[in-house]
């Protein structure tokens, strides 16, 4: 559809190879807030590997906003039938809108697939792109007579568009690690940035891991073997099994980030008398020199994110030590300022990963249900609010000297 006014064409195909990677790409790296998972390389491969298309309830429909046959705006959208890997729970409104025999699926949602990182999601180069991506998305949703429209983990300018749009805004908490300026010296400084029960107790942890025989190594990019994959995988599929579940994510997308974004893969192995037994696969996106200078402008600091884990064998901590303590290592060790551990576990906050609000936008079709949602996010915010105050006043930093 066309819009005289102002020239913008909206399209919406339901496949990457309909968009040119070169020109997202491109968009994607005006972001202040450009993660990996928003590259085209990275939705393609979960689209190639059968991990998020219409069969697993995963419908994509991306809109992309056009100007003289310029992408100049455009988001990853899907059709859902459930409300699986999104780690924002609706599960109440949908059960609402069946005990009144409505329908709640399929909704619209504007996210990336089984990954609670925030970033943007409404990709644009200025702020009035940003809110035509915003204002058709909603037009869209409503000409299709969808029950609802959702926008996880979004950028703050996002946020901004989505208002604009008639958006209602959701908060979360998620636990984040920050290297402090100038920079830890090593770990044993960050230590020193902790309270001495949080600092014993790290120390007691990591102790224990090392006592049972453990040690690691990491691989970073194309220095990771295909033999570190494939045992990364088994590891990474023995979690969901043991949960009594199948892999979100399967071989052939993690073989596909092998071969088209292995620098932006670090992966630790933990070995046993000579053998692997457990494994942790880390996201980072770096900055400088070390990026890829069409995803991350110099501007933008290095952030690490940590993704994926799992055990062939069971040691006391083995989890903290291989998913926080060996990427915070890490992280130090190379500069990184960030450290995002994912959404959810007050756990993490005793391993000095602070907590920060996360924020995602709704809107319903329905206006009985808009308003009454609309009342539920308030007192939801208000609680949240509070839970956040809580944690902080929980911190595990040391206390300055008076």
């Amino acid at each position: 559809m066309a819009n005289d006014a102002d020239d913008y064409v909206i399209r919406v195909v339901d496949s990457t190879a309909c968009i040119d990677a070169g020109q997202w790409n491109a968009l994607l790296a005006t972001q202040s807030d450009a993660t990996p998972f928003m590259s085209h390389e990275y939705l393609a491969a979960l689209e190639a590997s059968g991990s998020a298309v219409a069969a697993t309830g995963w419908h994509a429909q991306f809109l992309l906003l056009e100007k003289g046959h310029r992408l100049v705006g455009g988001c990853a959208l899907y059709l859902k039938n459930h409300s699986h890997g999104e780690y924002v729970f609706d599960w109440s409104w949908a059960n609402a809108y069946a005990q009144n025999g409505l329908p709640y699926y399929p909704k619209a949602l504007v996210a990336v697939p089984f990954t609670p990182v925030p970033g943007g999601r409404l990709l644009a180069s200025n702020n009035a792109d940003r809110a035509q991506v915003a204002a058709r998305l909603v037009e869209w949703c409503r000409s299709r007579q969808l029950s609802s429209l959702h926008v996880l983990f979004c950028s703050p300018q996002d946020q901004e568009a989505c208002v604009q749009a008639g958006m209602m805004l959701r908060h979360t908490v998620q636990f984040h690690w920050n290297n402090s300026e100038p920079g830890y010296a090593d770990f044993d400084a960050f230590l020193s940035s902790l309270s001495q029960d949080k600092r014993k107790k790290i120390r007691q942890e990591r102790r224990k891991v090392a006592e049972a025989g453990v040690s690691f190594r990491w691989s970073k990019g194309t220095a990771i073997s295909p033999i570190d994959w494939e045992f990364f995988f088994r590891c990474y599929e023995r979690t969901y099994i043991e949960h009594g579940n199948a892999p979100y994510l399967n071989r052939h997308f993690f073989d596909d980030m092998a071969t088209t974004m292995p620098e932006n893969w670090l992966l630790f192995i933990a070995e046993r008398d000579g053998r692997p037994i457990a494994s942790s696969l880390i996201a980072i996106k770096p900055s400088g020199a070390r990026a890829r200078a069409e995803f991350y402008p110099d501007r933008q600091g290095a952030v690490a994110y940590g993704r994926y884990w799992g055990a062939l064998e069971r040691v006391d901590c083995l989890h903290f030590e291989a998913c926080y303590y060996q990427p915070l290592q890490w992280c130090i060790e190379n500069g990184y300022q960030r450290f995002e551990g994912g959404a959810q576990g007050e756990h993490k906050l005793a391993r000095a990963l602070l907590p920060v609000m996360a924020t995602s936008a709704h809107w319903l079709a329905h206006p009985a249900f808009a308003d009454a949602v609309e009342k539920f996010l308030e007192r939801e915010g208000e609680g949240v609010s509070e839970y956040l105050d809580d944690l902080r006043q929980r911190s595990p930093m040391r206390k300055a000297d008076s």
